[in-house]
């Protein structure tokens, strides 16, 4: 167990997403605002304090970084030039000892390269994970991998499956997590190779294993944890997003652009709509922790808006405190060789 403390350091890369710098300092004035962790930001020092104002821009520190990795690099050109970059200062920093989490709206496949060669994996875990934390319609559901890994080995859904669980458990507050296997039928004897052995393996894992699970079932809280390899859960990610984003926007335009008694309906309704907007959107969970690695990671969406940092910060402290690298340590280390399920 690593040594708690009382306030866990957040470094921010304030350089990174769509919305950089501006909407990344708001969010974090938010979240200083709501905790008294202590937050550093990665960046354009000069650009970066300029956005700092009131007492809790007082309290934040920034660590110059002369460069911005592009959301379109390649992760080897990121990782050349990492030590420059706002991204790669944030990573170092974790690896220094001198931060407990990493927070990043920037280029995620260059954030998974420099966080897996400068921190390395968890020992025992063949593969760090994406996990995402997505609105079920009865609470929070973990899906991973959501693209870190296209192909992967039964075993490698093994280990998701157990850290998943770890991270509903401690930062979702899950007592028992419900984990699942994504395939085309409940039935045990349904899905590709890979489904098949994977469940084997998740049968005699430490976790709470219910089986497989449907399509129709990600969004319906039939699991807390939800595996599947990087491709499927990729798509099954931009599917649910994109419909989300379709159904509102189809929701907006009939409400508002119909009839007089149709827009006096809905100004009696904006109350509930805001709460049901707020149920489902995904900026309420903040970001997507790489699981897996020898520190908190977590990586959110390249057009987060200040409320997604600020709950992003909100989901790092949970990870801190919570000490979820230390959980999968001591799950991994037992099932590090699972038997072959064949």
């Amino acid at each position: 167990m690593p040594e708690e403390r009382s306030k866990p350091r957040i470094v921010v890369d304030a350089m990174g997403g769509d919305h950089a710098p501006e909407e990344i300092v708001a969010g974090v004035l938010l979240a200083a605002a709501d905790s008294d962790a202590e937050i550093i930001l990665t960046g354009d020092e000069v650009r970066v304090r300029s956005l700092l104002r009131g007492e809790e821009g007082a309290r934040i520190q920034v660590r110059h970084a002369p460069e911005t990795v592009p959301m379109d690099q390649h992760a080897s050109q990121a990782l050349r030039s990492a030590d420059r970059t706002s991204l790669g200062v944030a990573v170092a920093m974790l690896k220094e000892g001198t931060a407990d989490a990493v927070i990043s709206a920037g280029n995620s496949g260059a954030f998974l390269a420099i966080a897996l060669v400068k921190l390395r994996t968890i020992e025992g875990v063949a593969r760090p994970a994406i996990a995402t934390v997505w609105p079920g319609l009865n609470g929070p559901t973990v899906l991973l991998d959501s693209g870190a890994n296209v192909d992967c080995r039964p075993e490698w859904l093994m280990q998701f499956g157990i850290m998943g669980s770890a991270y509903a458990k401690e930062v979702l507050g899950i007592d028992r997590p419900r984990v699942a296997i994504v395939s085309i039928g409940e039935e045990r004897t349904k899905g590709n190779q890979q489904v098949l052995e994977a469940a084997k393996l998740l049968d005699t894992a430490p976790v709470q294993f219910i089986g497989n699970i449907e399509g129709k079932d990600l969004f319906h809280n039939v699991a807390d944890v939800i595996v599947t390899d990087g491709f499927v859960g990729n798509v099954v990610l931009k599917a649910g997003e994109g419909i989300a984003s379709d159904l509102g926007n189809l929701l907006r335009e009939t409400l508002l652009g119909g009839s007089l008694l149709t827009k006096l309906g809905t100004m009696m309704l904006a109350p509930e709509l805001r709460r049901l907007r707020r149920r489902f959107d995904y900026e309420t969970y903040g970001a997507a922790p790489l699981l897996g690695l020898r520190g908190n990671c977590l990586v959110t969406h390249g057009r987060a808006s200040r409320n997604a940092i600020r709950h992003a910060i909100a989901a790092a402290i949970q990870e801190v405190r919570h000490d979820v690298v230390g959980t999968i340590a001591s799950l991994i280390a037992p099932n590090a060789n699972p038997p072959s399920a064949r």
